[in-house]
């Protein structure tokens, strides 16, 4: 279990190197961040009290340093939406946690990823004035976005995210695999020296 926790710990530090580089101009890193992915694996695999406290408190640091840095909203309704998307997410990986494989965490990744995507960028639409309240805006949003913000289509943060979630879910999957073979193997005490 410890390779988990390890491997959580390096995404959100990954995000946060990420996320202050993005301003030097590396754009294409845009959302590069296993969020939704985290949330999946973390209420699949680990024990009770970590399944949803590990994934929010490892957003939440990694939005203070970044927020903090980018001089942004402590808390506001995006925010919150993130939160609550990334809880859902959760209880998807919740439902698979006395099935969870390969083969089924890989498409619950791309379900978490579409999920996080659908939800925020709706979300932004319904409530940021930047967006025109009508179709055309709901594809803006869910297409190229705001170029007010970071001047990344939102397709590529859907791509970003979908890659690092289904890259993060199999590397995650695959350690507590390890994990849990190295737990359970046969413990093989070295033979006596003779005397």
């Amino acid at each position: 279990m410890i390779p988990a926790f390890i491997l959580v710990f390096l995404a959100v530090a990954y995000r946060i190197a990420t996320g202050l580089l993005i301003h030097s101009g590396a754009t294409w890193l845009s959302n590069f961040a296993p969020l939704a992915a985290i949330a999946l694996c973390s209420a699949a695999y680990f024990p009770m009290r970590y399944k949803f406290t590990v994934p929010l408190i490892a957003l939440f640091v990694s939005d203070f340093v970044l927020n903090w840095h980018y001089h942004a909203a402590w808390f506001d309704s995006l925010i919150l939406c993130r939160y609550l998307t990334l809880a859902f997410i959760g209880v998807v990986g919740w439902s698979l946690q006395n099935r969870a494989s390969l083969k089924k965490m890989l498409p619950a990744s791309i379900l978490g990823s579409t999920i996080f995507y659908v939800v925020t960028c709706v979300f932004a639409w319904l409530t940021d004035a930047g967006y025109v309240k009508n179709f055309a805006g709901l594809i803006q949003s869910l297409t190229v976005g705001l170029t007010d913000y970071s001047g990344t289509p939102s397709l590529m943060f859907f791509r970003n995210s979908l890659v690092s979630d289904l890259v993060f879910t199999f590397v995650f999957v695959l350690a507590i695999q390890f994990s849990r073979r190295a737990e359970f193997a046969p413990n093989k005490s070295p033979l006596p020296r003779p005397a």
